[in-house]
């Protein structure tokens, strides 16, 4: 499988974007997905996972009630919602999947894809 993570850039703090994760080479529709993301000078950290039927999802604290993670398992597609941007947010984002949205939440993860870089200016 091979994740291309896109709809990154740069952002106003209170704004919005939206992220897509557009997979190929085989369905995703069974997997679970996940996007995590990397600060400058941090470890890379969990934001949100997503189950495969859309309906389970777990989200990092920070972000809760401002990030909304969704699929479209007939676009082979998993997405982002970010609203309520803040400086902090700012970071590369990377989508991922595995087995179980619980599994990739935990860093257990069969494919990266390569991240979009988000940066919220102040």
């Amino acid at each position: 499988v091979q994740l291309q993570a896109s709809g990154g850039g740069l952002v106003q703090a209170g704004g919005s974007l939206r992220l897509s994760c557009a997979a190929s080479g085989r369905s995703i529709r069974m997997d679970g997905m996940a996007w995590f993301r990397q600060a400058p000078g941090k470890e890379r950290e969990f934001v949100a996972a997503i189950g495969w039927r859309g309906i389970d999802t777990f989200y990092a604290d920070p972000v809760k009630g401002r990030f909304t993670i969704s699929r479209d398992n007939a676009k082979n597609t998993v997405y982002l919602q970010m609203n309520s941007l803040r400086v902090e947010d700012t970071a590369v984002y990377y989508c991922a999947a595995g087995s179980t949205a619980r599994r990739v939440q935990s860093a257990v993860v069969d494919y990266w894809g390569k991240g979009t870089q988000v940066t919220v200016s102040s």
